[in-house]
């Protein structure tokens, strides 16, 4: 059953890849070679074009082609949002345009985590907050009363005290609003039983721009090397060859449930040096993107034993860390695993990333997040700041959601029944998909 499903949607991919290549070929393109090279890979794009004849190239009526930008950007390659999307894309064009052209009528797209496309509904109190927050002038208003929840006027007058100049609109400070890192070191704390300097946290459009952060922070050559999980979410070999880095896989054991085994880190540790990389970094996925596993709190003590015999900052991507759905699993942070061995400030470089994209909260388009960066110098958290300046700022919306996220509704609180029950009704669905039950052969 399985392989007849396979071979059906290859069959119907292919075929759809030929009629799109066949109608391209029949339009007329403005620029020469457009629907030929357009539908490589950025790779193959590049291998094609560097063996086109020069005279071609300096015959292009734009001052800027693939010769001559930064070669860097052509070796980043991003599957989620590459080939397959764009024909994805092509196809709905193709539907809309053409009602009943293919043996299907709709595309989802399930290639990145994206919930809401799919109709997964907001958490009322998150939008409740951020509606106020954003409007301020209806706080005070007698009708609000009967439209918001009581403990979601009372967090908005909170949280729009906290920003300068009461302005969802007005830059905040490059870390982001000071009052919103109080909330979320307080959350993190409170997660794990450890303190948390809100100095520490550097507020981010989401999660990804802190990993090109780090990447660039640690990056000099491409003799420097990040050791990176293979499988692995894409925005870590992208990130790292954007900015000319070298990827270090280790490979997850499937037989063990994509265990990360520490003999496999260091023999591709040892491998690297033989070549002359510096591994300065060891990026962790956990819980893990695609694979799943939740990693045991034996096994993140060697992994934080591991980087601090071996001098390597751990970048720890913790975006899922609610969406576990095996009872006998629990997630730990990295921050609380090396906290309990005793380890400080002084003893291992740890950063944390965290994003209102995943978990039950699903708030993809908000852009929201932070990372947390603990064991640097303080000339080095100088030079991270700088970089951050550059920025000016994350988004005010996404601040403002992290730190809901992170200080959600507690037990006696207006809203704590109703939204438990919107978090208990997605996490439910969430795990009903990942559950899939495939045909018996």
């Amino acid at each position: 059953m399985r392989k007849y499903a396979a071979d059906r949607f290859r069959h119907l991919f292919n075929r759809s890849l030929l009629l799109l290549r066949h109608r391209h070929h029949h339009n007329h393109h403005p620029f020469p070679y457009s629907s030929s090279v357009s539908s490589l890979s950025p790779f193959s794009r590049s291998r094609f074009l560097s063996s086109t004849p020069f005279s071609m190239a300096s015959d292009s009526p734009f001052p800027v082609t693939a010769q001559n930008i930064n070669p860097k950007v052509l070796k980043c390659e991003y599957a989620v949002r590459g080939e397959v999307v764009t024909l994805a894309q092509n196809l709905q064009k193709d539907l809309q345009a053409n009602p009943g052209s293919h043996p299907f009528d709709e595309i989802l797209y399930c290639n990145i985590g994206n919930p809401q496309s799919l109709g997964q509904q907001p958490i009322t109190f998150f939008r409740e907050v951020l509606a106020l927050c954003d409007h301020p002038a209806i706080l005070d208003k007698s009708e609000t009363q009967g439209l918001f929840s009581t403990d979601a006027i009372q967090r908005a007058w909170q949280i729009v005290d906290q920003i300068p100049g009461r302005a969802t609109g007005a830059y905040s400070h490059s870390q982001g609003v000071k009052g919103l890192r109080d909330t979320i070191a307080a959350g993190i704390e409170e997660r794990d039983g450890f303190p948390a300097n809100p100095d520490d946290i550097f507020m981010t459009d989401g999660a990804s721009p802190a990993v090109h952060n780090m990447m660039q922070l640690l990056i000099r050559s491409e003799n420097d090397g990040i050791l990176c999980p293979i499988p692995q979410y894409p925005l870590y070999s992208a990130s790292i060859a954007l900015h000319g880095g070298c990827l270090v896989p280790y490979y997850l054991d499937e037989a063990t449930g994509w265990g990360l085994e520490i003999p496999e880190l260091k023999k591709q540790l040892e491998a690297a040096k033989s070549k002359g990389i510096n591994v300065r970094a060891l990026v962790v996925i956990n819980p893990g993107n695609p694979t799943g596993q939740v990693l045991g709190e034996a096994n993140q003590r060697d992994i934080v034993e591991f980087c601090k015999q071996e001098g390597l900052v751990l970048l720890a991507d913790e975006v899922y860390q609610e969406n576990v759905y095996v009872p006998e699993k629990k997630f730990h942070s990295f921050k609380k695993v090396s906290r309990s061995m005793g380890y400080g400030e002084n003893d291992i470089t740890l950063v944390s990333f965290q994003s209102v994209s995943k978990g039950y909260h699903g708030e993809c388009g908000k852009r929201g997040g932070y990372m947390e960066v603990t064991g640097f110098s303080a000339e080095v958290r100088e030079q991270i700041y700088k970089v951050a300046s550059v920025n000016l700022c994350s988004n005010i919306s996404g601040q403002i959601l992290a730190s809901l996220v992170m200080s959600p509704p507690k037990v006696g609180d207006e809203s704590y029944d109703s939204f438990m029950a919107e978090k208990e009704n997605i996490l439910a669905s969430l795990a009903r998909r990942a559950k899939v039950s495939l045909p018996r052969k």
